[in-house]
C-alpha cells in the first residue's frame, strides 16, 4: 500500500477495500424448499465468504412462477417478507432489463424451478451475459436439438451452465465423469441407486417389517419425496437423471429410449394426488408378495443402468428397474436415503469408482447449487 493510501480517511480505505471485491449479481428462479434453503444459505455466508474470498454476492432478483423481488442492492434476511410486501407480476425478460439498467455484472441465473417452460427462457439469458445453475433438469432432458443448441451459444458467449444437483444431490458426480471423459478414460458402465427418495423407501422396507405404504408416507413426512409421490414412483426422475449421465457421454439417447419400470399400479396412475394418497394401501399386498418372494439375505434397490457399447453414440442401453441384489453388495449395503454411483472404466477394469452420500433434502441440494455459483464466481473476471 503507497503511502498516499495510507493517509486516505477511513471510510475511503473502506470504500477503497470494496471496490477490490468481485461483486457477482444473483437472480434466484424457485423459491421454494430448496431456492428458499439457498437464499438464506447465500445471506447467511455474504460476510464470510466476503472475508475469504473476496467476494460480494448479491441477489438482485428471487421469483416464483407468479412475482418477482428486484433489488439493486441486494436481498437482506427478511426477504420473504420484503416480497410478499414488494413483489410484482413480470416477464423473465424484465430481470434482464433490470440488470441492463443498472449496469450489473458477473451475473448468474439460478434455476431452482420445475418448470419445463422456464427453461426456454434460458437462451436469452445466455444472450444477455448471464451464467446458468440449474437445480432443474429438465433442460438436460429435452429434445438432442434444444440441448445442443444450447451449448453451442454457450460456448460462443463463453459462459458456462453448472448443473452438479441434477443427478445425487450435492455429490461431485457428474463433474468426475466428465473429467474421467475429458480425459480419454473409456466409461464403460454407470449403475446404481440415482434417488434419494427412492432409496430410503426401499432400504426402510428391505430392512424393517413394515407396509410399503408406511414407509411410503414415513418418507413423505420426512419431506423426501415429492409432493406428489408418484413422481418418484413412476421411475421417469430417474431415468431423467441416467439420460444426463449418458449425454455427458456425448451419447445420442432420448428420453424414449430409457426402458423405465413403472412402480404405481396402472389404476392408480390418472387419479388425483388426493385420492392416490388415501389408496396408498393398495400398493402393500403386491410389495409383500414380491418381498416374501425374494432369496435370503437379499434387499431391493431401485436401480438406473447405463451399459452396453458407451463407445458409440447409439450405442448405450438405458435401464430404470426394481432389482433383488444381496444384502452384503455394494448396492445392498446402502442405507438411509443415501445415493450411490458405480462408474466402472476401461482402466479400473471390475473395481467401479464409487460415490456415495446424501442423495435427497432440500438443503443438501441447495448447499450444492450454492457450490456450483461459487465455481463460476471463482472464475469471473
Amino acid at each position: 500500500m503507497s503511502a498516499e493510501t495510507i493517509d486516505l480517511p477511513l471510510e475511503q480505505l473502506i470504500n477503497l477495500e470494496k471496490i477490490k471485491k468481485k461483486k457477482i449479481n444473483i437472480a434466484i428462479f424457485g423459491h421454494g424448499n430448496v431456492g428458499s434453503h439457498l437464499v438464506n444459505q447465500i445471506i447467511s455466508s455474504k460476510e464470510e465468504i466476503s472475508r475469504r474470498r473476496d467476494l460480494e454476492l448479491n441477489i438482485f432478483a428471487i421469483a416464483n412462477s407468479k412475482t418477482v423481488l428486484l433489488q439493486q442492492n441486494g436481498l437482506t434476511k427478511n426477504w420473504i417478507e420484503e416480497k410478499i410486501k414488494s413483489g410484482k407480476d413480470y416477464h423473465p425478460e424484465e430481470v434482464i432489463s433490470f440488470a441492463k439498467t443498472n449496469n450489473l455484472q458477473n451475473l448468474i441465473l439460478v434455476d431452482n424451478t420445475a418448470d419445463s417452460g422456464f427453461v426456454q427462457n434460458y437462451s436469452a439469458f445466455v444472450d444477455n451475459d448471464f451464467h446458468l445453475v440449474s437445480s432443474n433438469k429438465i433442460a438436460n432432458t429435452l429434445d438432442l436439438n434444444f440441448y445442443k443448441e444450447l451449448r453451442q451459444k454457450l460456448t460462443s458467449k463463453k459462459r458456462q451452465y453448472l448443473y452438479e444437483t441434477n443427478v445425487g444431490a450435492g455429490l461431485p458426480l457428474i463433474d468426475t465423469i466428465k473429467l474421467l471423459h475429458l480425459s480419454g478414460e473409456n466409461i464403460t458402465r454407470i449403475r446404481g441407486v440415482l434417488s434419494g427418495s427412492l432409496s430410503y423407501i426401499f432400504n426402510t422396507f428391505s430392512e424393517e417389517e413394515k407396509s410399503f405404504s408406511s414407509v411410503l408416507k414415513s418418507a413423505i413426512d420426512k419431506g423426501f419425496t415429492e409432493p406428489d409421490p408418484r413422481e418418484d414412483l413412476c421411475g421417469n426422475d430417474v431415468g431423467r437423471k441416467l439420460l444426463i449421465l449418458a449425454r455427458e457421454l456425448d451419447l445420442h439417447n432420448e428420453f424414449a429410449d430409457i426402458s423405465i419400470q413403472n412402480l404405481i399400479p396402472k389404476d392408480l396412475r390418472s387419479v388425483s394426488k388426493e385420492e392416490f394418497l388415501t389408496r396408498v394401501q393398495e400398493l402393500d399386498v403386491p410389495f409383500q408378495i414380491k418381498k416374501k418372494n425374494q432369496s435370503k439375505d437379499f434387499v431391493f434397490r431401485y436401480v438406473a443402468d447405463l451399459h452396453g457399447d458407451l463407445s458409440k453414440e447409439t450405442g448405450a442401453l438405458l435401464d430404470v428397474s426394481l432389482v433383488s441384489v444381496p444384502k452384503n453388495s455394494v448396492l445392498g449395503a446402502l442405507k438411509g436415503s443415501d445415493s450411490i454411483f458405480e462408474i466402472y472404466t476401461e482402466s479400473y477394469g471390475d473395481n467401479p469408482i464409487v460415490i456415495q452420500g446424501a442423495g435427497a433434502g432440500a438443503a443438501v441440494t441447495a448447499r450444492g447449487v450454492f457450490g456450483d455459483i461459487l465455481r463460476i464466481s471463482d472464475k469471473e473476471n
